[in-house]
């Protein structure tokens, strides 16, 4: 939302206020509190009939540092669920030219007097300053011209006016050449720099501008991140309005927002999800193949049987079954009933299912249409409008309300119709929607529609993902969420909404689920092909490679089935057609669970994602500051996804020596390459010095992967590394530790329990070993 016009004046009917200067500075307990005029005092009379901005500084945690922008009290102003939160001892320093407040290796200056200076420095660099008309209170008139409320927005007038008349914004500085990243699961360029960011869930597909996961965090490439704490509408302007700035505003009469230092952007995303909640492990059998009825095709049992033995005759690998939404009657959604015309005898065929060792995964949303039996039962609890009618609408099923997650009791009977679809066999629930939330109704806990609209997937996903725990237990919870917000990353996975079946949105979707790496998520998956129209083979086969080559891997379809004979079976060079393919990128992945399951260990233990923006992963090389074509999956693999029928690729490795995982090539990185792939084959380089562990099946995802493991070592490195191995069944307790070390006869390898294990240079002789083996150097 843009205030200004140019650099100097404001947009007519707008009225803005900045702080002029510190006028006072209090120093109190583990806060600094600062009076911040709206003009610069030179005599009494310039205290009046003018506004005052009360700037306050504290820490909720060790390198993070708060900034609360209050004009009046805002009761109504809610912020995220900042977990991790334990106010640490801050140090407070005053002199004559200002104060400081210091938490860990972050310190905030703001100086004395005019003009306003606030810094914030780290390590004897300043990382970011808000300096003169930065911090503003902005009066709207009705005829303001500035942006409307954002799009997807339901319920708010349509005439054009500003949503709010009362808003608050800040700017923060951009140093020469700083990037941004983050904001959510956002579809265009990855790096943000010169966009308009409206952080507003909306049900907008990936081809635009809008988002299913909207998060008001970002970090740059400078070494720290930005969290504006606030559930409702935030607007960014990144280096857009104010060319030097990231700016960003709310409606209302208080802006709070915290700067969280790094160093390096695994720091800042380290210290970012302490705060606002880690991504939880995730149950091994989840990384496996995801096969879907889709969505509007025809199904019953009998099709559902046709597809899984297909999978099985074709030796293609599937771990969990999902069933979308026609399980339910149509008309009927939500009423948790299978259709008795297709599932006469659910129970049963869920039982035959888990026989086959499938899980199963089942299709819901927050809503209850008209025509639902439960829609009487559930009247009490279903948002209401301001005349305390009930909300209805007929976009998606006819009548449908929607279900008050404010609401204690409501979240009780919808979690015992969870707990009762679990019970009879499903193992993950698949949380559709969640983005169109009216801001015109009323809640039950009071909650303000505005704040509500974004804020709602949060409280929609928690009431699934807690019943999961208690059913399923901690480690073996898993959604399949679309929408989410600021603290969505502590109930995983998350998809990427409705993509197109063609290269281009291939591309914008990976963008999207990068962006919402670098913004907290660990883990993410996206619909194989495509959601709308009919993928060719061509753009099948090279998304199979990447959705193999993701933290998960799902194949669906809007109005036609992903089965993958149903693209080209037979006639193509060997290993060309699409089951191959599949096949063998699915054997693949599963081989490479000892390797993945550690990723997703280390995304709940310090907050890294599995799926890693060449950013992140190489922060101090500057040939990576666009790079969104390619991510390093896990620490060590590099995957550059294939976006052409003919196989043309282009991509970067970054300085140092690799090695290709499929050929065994080496190459000496900080380079380009251009390529040409066949369907079995993608650029896929593993990093110098890595130790990589693969495991002794490729059949399903869920085995003990200390069992027959295969130690490969890679050149470079150090002298000794390390690399635990877990039984997903019990990862705290039952690992082992691999050590490498370099000594005159070549690397040793040993096991810290003494099992067998194989091992082998890259490139050599695979050795069977029994407790430590010691391989020959080339």
């Amino acid at each position: 939302m843009k205030f200004t016009d140019g650099f100097w004046q404001a947009r007519p009917g707008v009225e803005a206020l900045y702080a002029q200067e510190a006028y006072a500075i209090d120093a109190l307990p583990n806060r600094l509190v600062v009076e911040a005029p709206t003009r610069v005092i030179t005599r009494r009379g310039d205290t009046l009939n003018r506004p005052l901005l009360t700037v306050t500084l504290s820490s909720p945690l060790e390198g993070v540092i708060g900034v609360r922008i209050d004009h009046h009290v805002d009761p109504g102003h809610e912020g995220f669920d900042l977990v991790g939160a334990d106010s640490p001892l801050v140090e407070i320093e005053t002199d004559d030219a200002g104060a400081s407040l210091t938490s860990g290796s972050l310190t905030a200056r703001v100086g004395r007097g005019a003009p306003w200076s606030l810094d914030f420095t780290s390590g004897g660099r300043t990382l970011t300053r808000s300096g003169p008309k930065s911090l503003a209170h902005l009066r709207l008139a009705p005829d303001a011209n500035v942006a409307v409320e954002p799009a997807g927005t339901t319920g708010v007038s349509e005439d054009g006016r500003p949503p709010a008349s009362i808003y608050t914004h800040a700017r923060l500085g951009l140093g020469v050449g700083e990037q941004v990243f983050g904001l959510g699961e956002r579809f265009g360029p990855l790096a943000k720099n010169g966009q308009t960011v409206d952080v507003w869930n909306a049900d907008g597909g990936t081809s635009s501008e809008q988002s299913y996961k909207n998060v008001p965090f970002y970090l740059t490439d400078r070494g720290y991140g930005v969290l504006v704490n606030h559930r409702g509408h935030v607007s960014f302007e990144v280096g857009s309005e104010a060319v030097e700035q990231v700016q960003f505003a709310v409606p209302g009469e208080t802006l709070e927002f915290f700067v969280i230092d790094g160093p390096t952007p695994a720091d800042v995303l380290e210290r970012y999800t302490r705060l606002t909640g880690r991504p939880p492990v995730v149950p091994a059998w989840s990384y496996g193949l995801w096969l879907s009825t889709s969505f509007t095709t025809d199904y019953d049992e009998a099709t559902v049987t046709s597809f899984i033995d297909g999978m099985a005759e074709r030796d293609l690998p599937l771990s969990v079954f999902h069933f979308d939404c026609f399980w339910m009657r149509e008309f009927h959604w939500t009423d948790f009933e299978w259709d008795p015309r297709v599932f006469p005898d659910p129970e049963g065929m869920l039982e035959r299912l888990h026989e086959r060792g499938l899980r199963v995964s089942a299709w819901i949303n927050p809503y209850i249409a008209g025509r639902s039996k439960l829609f009487d039962e559930a009247a009490e609890f279903f948002v209401r409008r301001a005349d305390g009618s009930i909300w209805q609408w007929d976009m998606w099923q006819s009548g449908m309300a929607l279900v008050d997650f404010t609401n204690p009791a409501a979240v009780s009977w919808f979690q015992e119709k969870i707990r009762a679809l679990l019970r009879q066999g499903v193992d993950a629930i698949k949380t559709d929607f969640g983005e169109r939330i009216p801001t015109d109704v009323v809640w039950h806990d009071g909650s303000r529609g505005p704040d509500m609209h974004n804020w709602y997937t949060q409280l929609y996903n928690q009431a699934v993902f807690d019943v999961l725990v208690e059913e399923r237990g901690e480690r073996e919870a898993v959604l399949f969420a679309r929408s989410a917000t600021a603290g969505g990353q502590q109930m995983p996975v998350h998809w990427g909404g409705d993509n197109s079946s063609s290269f281009e949105s291939m591309a914008e979707t990976l963008r999207g689920g990068l962006s919402l790496a670098l913004s907290g998520f660990g883990y993410w998956s996206h619909d194989i092909g495509g959601f709308e129209g009919l993928p060719d083979p061509a753009v099948f086969k090279r998304w199979v490679a990447f959705g193999m080559l993701s933290s998960h891997s799902r194949l669906h379809g809007s109005t036609s089935y992903r089965v993958p004979w149903a693209f080209d079976e037979g006639g193509e060079a060997p290993g060309q057609s699409a089951v191959e393919v599949t096949r063998f990128f699915t054997k693949l992945k599963l081989g490479l669970m000892p390797y993945l399951f550690n990723a997703g260990l280390e995304a709940n233990r310090v907050g890294l994602p599995v799926m890693r923006a060449m950013q992140l992963a190489f922060p101090g090389d500057p040939a990576v500051t666009h790079l969104e074509r390619q991510y390093m999956l896990g620490g060590d693999l590099l995957v550059a996804p294939v976006f052409s029928a003919d196989g043309d690729v282009q991509y970067y490795l970054p300085a140092g020596e690799w090695t290709n995982y499929l050929t065994g090539e080496r190459a000496t990185g900080g380079s380009w390459r251009r390529e040409t792939h066949g369907f079995d084959s993608m650029p896929l380089w593993v990093r110098e010095g890595a130790v990589l562990v693969t495991g002794s099946r490729d059949d399903r995802p869920d085995y003990d992967y200390r069992d027959d493991a295969l130690v490969t070592v890679y050149p470079g490195g150090a002298d000794e590394r390390r690399v635990t191995v877990v039984d997903p069944a019990d990862p705290e307790t039952g690992a082992v530790e691999f050590t490498v070390r370099r000594t005159d006869a070549g690397l040793e390898v040993t096991s810290s329990d003494g099992r067998v294990f194989r091992a082998r240079v890259t490139g050599g002789t695979t050795h069977a070993a029994s407790g430590s083996v010691t391989l020959p150097l080339a």
